[in-house]
């Protein structure tokens, strides 16, 4: 019975994306290019600077080996407060036609946050200590996160295309309420991402951090 239940999710996850496969591809690159950016980023910036920052990394890193107590609920909170905020935003704009390209912003910002983290790791730890690093502090999070705002900007540009393709009152409210029950979910999974980053994440961090 459960066997069944996953199957028939897999199912509707794999209809979903290819129902809408241009959207995701557009995000989806987008979101590249943010990775890309990102790695750019780093790989010219200023020596002095990558200096800062190598000094703040391993003085992080120092520190975090020093804790004996971490405060995880403290931690949590920030993180479902930054994607609750996330959330929020990618819907909100998400619903209004001129919004539409500030999602497009947000998506590859992040894109740039990830490439720029990737790439910093590596850039000041090495390649084998830096690809460890990023395994280790950001890997299982992303396995959920990364999906889910991609599926939240896509939401949206659906439903951008469907109030420009029908601008009747009653399509554009069906089409937000699509919208918003899609979010929610979304948001669960997000919030589900936190708790993997702080509990799993974090402890697992604890345990290897002395290699690093």
């Amino acid at each position: 019975m459960r066997g069944k239940r996953e199957f028939k999710l897999l199912n509707i996850i794999k209809e979903h994306i290819l129902n809408n496969k241009k959207e995701y591809f557009i995000i989806f690159l987008i979101f590249i290019i943010g990775i890309f950016s990102g790695v750019f980023f780093i790989n010219n910036i200023q020596e002095t600077t990558k200096t800062e920052i190598s000094n703040y990394l391993n003085q992080f890193i120092e520190n975090f080996k020093k804790l004996e107590d971490i405060n995880l609920i403290e931690l949590l909170k920030n993180s479902i407060m930054q994607n609750v905020l996330l959330t929020v935003a990618i819907w909100f704009f998400g619903t209004t036609v001129i919004g539409i390209p500030i999602v497009f912003g947000i998506i590859l910002y992040r894109g740039f946050c990830l490439g720029y983290t990737i790439s910093l790791c590596i850039t000041i730890m090495g390649l084998g200590k830096g690809i460890s690093f990023v395994i280790v502090t950001l890997l299982l999070q992303n396995i959920l996160f990364i999906p889910a705002i991609l599926a939240l900007a896509v939401s949206g540009v659906k439903l951008y295309k469907s109030i420009i393709k029908d601008k009747r009152k009653e399509n554009i409210k069906l089409e937000i309420v699509r919208h918003t029950i899609f979010s929610i979910i979304m948001l669960i999974i997000l919030l589900v991402s936190s708790v993997v980053e702080i509990f799993m994440s974090t402890n697992l961090l604890k345990c290897v951090i002395k290699y690093f």
